[in-house]
């Protein structure tokens, strides 16, 4: 078996193994890491050999670490990269060239079609009607969406909402609420099958589906990096959130806003965000522009985009696509069903 797994922010960790019996044999580690003293390398593979093959991914990071000399230095990947690539081995878990994935950037929908849409396409890759895919939005009108667990009343201020024309809509998935202006934000999703974050926990996955986005925007100037759970920052403040949801019909939807140029006095005004939270959303006061891409990069929001599909076309491979119109056709059933009823916005008051 044979499994390979970028560490996010740091190197390509691959191992290659038999199982015979439910145990691990024959154990190779390989990769672009760095690891000294040399002889650690054989430490490693010495510690996952005779391991049980259904090990869960601590018990195999315990294990490489116990088995490392207590002066080994390991740059660029850590005992829980090297688990994490023997679990998507064993799960003969998918890689993202192994997919022909198409990029998609259409035209703008209203907030609750882009709810629609995340689950329709995500059903439809999942149940290999669609390839995986990339799909850029682009907004009619200002929403706030709440999270799938959120109360209502407890983050939007109704009335403000109102007064400045913003709709509430609720996603699929957990987290936050995130308030969405055209053009203050730049919000991505990703529908790919589950395999390929096989053996993986929740926390790994997020880093791993944002690393091309981090790649495009380090490539801009902006130091980058993940902070888990699922954020995206750099030493100047938080740049935008993830959000993830695992479907039965066999794909995993994880979509990203990030903050463009974004009223923090007018958000304050629409979310009942309190001071503890203030900073989570990346200003210190009321007053505030949320500025990260502008202020960092100095470049347009369709500049910052151009790089976003730039750098994950050439990664990946991703061709140009588009939304079918049976899957709009779908998307506006759910509306009319699921998304636009007062029953799902306000499932959770």
């Amino acid at each position: 078996m044979h499994g390979e797994y970028k560490v996010p922010g740091g190197k390509l960790v691959v191992v290659d193994l038999d199982v015979v019996e439910n145990t691990i044999v024959n154990f190779r580690l390989a990769g672009d890491f760095f690891l000294e003293p040399d002889s650690a390398l054989a430490d490693i593979n010495a510690a996952v050999n005779g391991l049980a093959a259904d090990s869960d991914a601590v018990s195999i990071a315990a294990a490489v670490r116990a088995g490392l000399p207590a002066q080994a230095t390991l740059l660029g990947f850590s005992p829980e990269s090297v688990a994490v690539a023997i679990r998507r081995s064993l799960a003969q878990a998918s890689g993202w060239r192994d997919y022909e994935w198409q990029l998609i950037h259409s035209k703008a929908v209203a907030p609750v079609m882009q709810m629609a849409l995340d689950e329709v396409l995500a059903i439809e890759v999942g149940e290999g009607r669609r390839s995986p895919t990339l799909r850029i939005w682009e907004w009619t009108e200002p929403a706030v969406v709440i999270g799938s667990f959120q109360s209502l009343k407890n983050e939007v201020d109704s009335v403000q909402a109102a007064k400045h024309g913003f709709s509430v809509v609720r996603r699929i998935s957990g987290g936050g609420a995130m308030f969405m202006e055209a053009g203050s934000v730049i919000t991505y999703s990703i529908y790919a099958p589950t395999d390929l974050v096989q053996g993986m926990t929740f926390a790994d996955s997020y880093a791993f589906l944002d690393e091309w986005v981090l790649t495009a925007l380090q490539s801009l100037g902006i130091d980058a990096y993940y902070q888990p759970l699922n954020d995206i920052t750099s030493p100047k403040g938080k740049i935008g959130g993830a959000a993830q949801k695992r479907l039965g019909s066999g794909a995993v939807l994880h979509h990203v806003t990030m903050s463009y140029d974004m009223d923090g006095e007018k958000m304050v005004q629409v979310l009942r965000i309190g001071r503890e939270k203030l900073s989570d959303k990346g200003i210190t006061s009321a007053a505030k522009r949320v500025d990260p891409l502008r202020s960092q990069t100095g470049l347009t929001r369709d500049e910052i985009i151009e790089r976003m599909k730039t750098t994950f076309t050439g990664l990946y491979g991703a061709v140009s696509g588009d939304i079918t119109e049976a899957e709009y056709a779908r998307a506006r059933e759910l509306v009319a069903t699921k998304f636009g009823t007062e029953e799902w916005i306000g499932r959770v008051p």
